[in-house]
């Protein structure tokens, strides 16, 4: 394991070197922001699918990832690959005291509070000025909604019943058809996103994932789509050719297949 690691890192500072790899050189710790996101999608999506090959490659680029730009702080001054590796250590170490000390605990749910007990104190030292400051402004908006709140959550702040979300999920459809009224772009746009904001916190209180969710009914449309396609291309014509009512029947039929 060590030798192998040992292996990718040198591998990296080779594409670092002057005469190494000019695109790699070029990279600097903040120039590969998108490039992570999209590494972090694509794992997903192959965890999704539990295609184990795949899984493994992404993990690797992942990887890739932490080397890199550890490397590239190194050669700034700024921190090293065992600064990142000790960091984490010791943060597990010290979110785990059930493990690595004496704390007792009889549950999973108690894990999780004292785990939130113990980043609550750090975020304290750390001289946070708001609860809600430790939710990355970076995540992607679902998994940010979502984070927000069941944060809010845990200090009270929340619907007691579904139903009670589903009725001002009811109540911002209704301003949004308000808002497609008026023809407010602003409006719209505000509207809109209060909208999504409830079904997600819906969804967070049905114990369902959003973002699960979503990537599932994503699957859902492309299948479906796909199959509509085909359908007309056995009819001879193509999706361009065909009238929205000619696309609705082959989908529906479709939609029967359980697709």
């Amino acid at each position: 394991m060590s030798d192998t690691f040992d292996r990718l890192v040198n591998v990296v500072k080779r594409l670092r070197a002057p005469d190494g790899c000019p695109w790699d050189r070029k990279q600097t710790l903040y120039s590969l922001k998108q490039n992570v996101i999209e590494e972090v999608f694509e794992l997903i999506d192959a965890l999704d699918r539990k295609d184990i090959e795949n899984i493994k490659e992404e993990l690797g680029d992942m990887l890739l990832h932490v080397v890199f730009h550890s490397i590239v702080a190194q050669e700034e001054g700024l921190f090293t690959l065992d600064d990142v590796i000790k960091t984490i250590t010791e943060k597990l170490i010290r979110r785990h005291p059930h493990v690595f000390g004496n704390t007792r605990v009889n549950s999973v749910e108690e894990v999780l509070q004292n785990w939130e007990a113990i980043k609550a104190k750090e975020h304290k030292e750390n001289n946070k000025k708001h609860y809600l400051d430790d939710v990355p402004a970076a995540l992607p908006p679902i998994e940010r909604a979502l984070k927000l709140q069941k944060k809010a959550q845990k200090v009270g702040f929340d619907w007691e019943d579904p139903h009670d979300c589903l009725n001002k999920v009811e109540e911002e459809l209704s301003e949004l058809k308000d808002a497609i009224a008026s023809k407010d772009k602003e409006a719209l746009r505000h509207e809109l996103g209060d909208l999504m904001f409830a079904v997600i916190n819906l969804a967070r209180m049905l114990q369902i994932n959003p973002s699960e969710s979503l990537r599932l009914a994503n699957i859902r449309f492309k299948k479906r789509f796909d199959c509509m396609e085909d359908a007309l291309k056995r009819e001879g014509k193509a999706l361009k050719e065909a009238d929205l009512n000619q696309m609705e029947e082959k989908w529906q039929e479709c939609k029967k297949q359980d697709l």
